[in-house]
């Protein structure tokens, strides 16, 4: 089974425009990205793919490998797609650009989720963490999910979900970590589908595999992650990195 890394890398932001090229310690955060997904040795090949030309010479320069892709694609998957469309693999793991501390740990369970999936009936497998602060479940910015019993995803929703309706305070309420592991076919047929009605209201690409009513799989994971969507989440990460270097 042949497994790659796929990092998309969208230079422009609505919310924080160039964030992948500012600095996180002495690195880009798409370098620092690049460079910890690499390091995991997980992977026969790893590739950022960008449509920005400043990106693109960022990886280049240091030894990396990337590839340009189309400006209009409307989402991270479709990017990859049509990076991995060409590519030799069977199973395609997207690492998000601005995920500069995710772990070997984590991501070995996305591609033991695979190699256990002897009937091949599962399409996609992410990874979740819990939430401890409200402030953050109730924040849009944070993607959160909901699974049945088996982890599978139900839903996923910028809106704090569930609804803790009678304000027990005993919800466990989880974000959704944006690191997506695929079957490379699922996919390619992906990516060739219109924006779904639900995906299109929250703006999270991944609903789309669920109004096709494909299976994904989640991943509970207690290493700390940084999505950093913001000036905000950026000094947070620095933060944990000072605290890292530190050790």
């Amino acid at each position: 089974m042949k497994i790659v890394s796929i990092i998309p890398a969208r230079y422009y932001s609505t919310r924080f425009p160039g964030k992948l090229m500012q600095q996180l310690g002495d690195k880009s955060v798409i370098l620092r990205t690049y460079q910890n997904v690499v390091a995991t040795g997980l992977f026969d090949e790893v590739v950022v793919a960008t449509d920005s030309d400043v990106i693109f010479k960022e990886i280049s320069n240091n030894q990396g490998r990337a590839v340009m892709t189309r400006r209009d694609h409307q989402c991270g998957s479709d990017r990859i797609a049509e990076a991995a469309s060409d590519m030799e693999a069977d199973i395609v793991i997207n690492v998000q650009g601005d995920e500069p501390f995710v772990d070997a740990e984590s991501l070995n369970k996305l591609i033991d989720v695979f190699k256990d999936d002897h009937q091949k009936e599962i399409a996609l497998a992410s990874l979740m963490t819990p939430l401890t602060k409200y402030n953050e479940v109730a924040t849009p910015s944070v993607v959160k999910v909901i699974v049945d019993l088996n982890n599978f995803a139900l839903y996923f929703s910028r809106s704090p979900i569930p609804c803790d309706r009678d304000n027990e305070q005993s919800t466990t309420y989880y974000k959704h970590v944006g690191v997506y592991a695929f079957r490379k076919q699922a996919l390619i047929e992906f990516s060739k589908q219109e924006m779904t009605p639900l995906e299109s209201a929250e703006k999270i690409e991944c609903i789309r595999y669920l109004e096709h009513g494909k299976k994904i799989k989640m991943v509970e994971t207690l290493n700390l992650n940084f999505e950093i969507d913001t000036p905000y989440d950026l000094e947070r990460a620095k933060a944990h990195l000072n605290e890292l270097n530190s050790k």
